[in-house]
């Protein structure tokens, strides 16, 4: 990355840090930083998707962390709802920022196994919320807490771009209704605690070393074995993919910067993290089939079976980045060819190689 952020001297803890995108930002924050800064990364690496994923992305982490040039790293496995081991590591750590990206993933998996949301994204998110308020009592206390949101909170609105000003009361999946919730209780703790909180409506975050859950890992997979490959609405969706590159530029300006006080008193604010390019499902699959064709993994476009629209899903998704733009004068630009092309590369790296 360049021009990269400095946050010397802090201490910082990445939920969901062997998780995309905490991985990603704890890269960029040790690869950016010396040993003033202190990374404290936090997962339960639950079986989700594939560990191995996971702990490449750790092993990674801490061997740049051994570098003298870096910041440092140290890892902590547990479980987001362990009220006493979230309060033991505010307690010995004592962290200035907090990014909470640690939640359980994914609008289907939803249907079949909700607990797992509850526990992760509501018990899990009220412990931070209790232990950033309690910081304040024994020291200086969280300057700045950062939080996982999702474009799902948007659910089937008809106005696009998608606004952070919308009315976003109408989910359609139970994983859209504990993001929402996560930034209802935010604003309360924003509002009753002083506790400055910025939440992050993420918009189909896609790269190299990615989730296999999500579409374009799938379609690679099948697109390898040559399977046929399922296509929903019958290809007719859009969905603003946004590189993870980007994602990690915008989330590193936020941690930067506290939200000032809105009308009503309070240190909060959500963004919008999209590229504000709406692209259809069909132009992506071809742009993917495209990019593995050239990079030898497959050699002709997958037969394809169109289907009806699943459960969960909406039909489009588009960031408006305004905000983002205002704020930070930053906004997303990778382009789908570039950034599954270097998707392509890594997944034949990593799994062909």
């Amino acid at each position: 990355m360049e021009d990269k952020i400095k946050f010397s001297g802090k201490t910082i803890l990445i939920t969901g840090a062997a998780g995309f995108i905490g991985f990603y930002l704890s890269k960029a924050i040790l690869e950016g930083n010396d040993k003033s800064v202190n990374i404290i990364g936090f997962d339960s690496v639950n079986n989700y998707y594939d560990v191995s994923l996971k702990e490449e992305r750790l092993r990674i982490l801490e061997e740049l962390a051994d570098s003298e040039e870096t910041g440092s790293f140290k890892f902590i496995k547990g479980n987001l709802a362990d009220k006493k081991l979230i309060d033991a590591i505010f307690k010995e750590h004592r962290p200035d920022i907090v990014v909470n990206l640690a939640a359980q993933a994914g609008v289907r998996y939803s249907i079949t196994n909700p607990e797992a949301y509850i526990e992760s994204n509501l018990i899990g998110f009220f412990n931070i919320l209790e232990a950033c308020r309690h910081s304040y009592d024994y020291g200086a206390g969280v300057e700045h807490l950062i939080y996982a949101s999702s474009s799902s909170v948007y659910g089937s609105n008809k106005k696009v771009p998608y606004s952070t000003d919308d009315k976003v009361d109408n989910p359609v999946s139970l994983y859209a209704a504990t993001k929402k919730s996560n930034e209802l209780l935010a604003h309360a703790y924003s509002k009753l605690y002083g506790i400055p909180s910025t939440g992050l409506r993420f918009f189909t975050v896609y790269g190299p070393l990615g989730r296999p859950d999500m579409a374009y890992f799938g379609f690679t997979n099948k697109l390898v074995k040559c399977e046929k490959i399922q296509i929903f609405n019958y290809g007719d969706m859009y969905r603003d993919f946004t590189y993870i590159d980007d994602i990690i530029t915008g989330v590193m300006n936020v941690m930067n910067k506290v939200p000032s006080e809105n009308e009503d008193g309070v240190k909060y604010k959500v963004y919008n993290i999209g590229n504000n390019k709406p692209e259809s499902l069909m132009y992506f699959v071809e742009t993917l089939e495209k990019c593995l064709m050239r990079e030898g993994i497959i050699n002709k476009p997958a037969e394809k079976e169109l289907l009806p629209m699943q459960p969960g899903d909406v039909y489009q998704t588009y960031a408006d980045v305004s905000e983002l733009v205002k704020d930070f004068g930053f906004k997303p630009c990778t382009s789908l060819e570039e950034g599954l092309g270097k998707y392509a590369k890594w997944y034949k790296k990593y799994y062909l190689n």
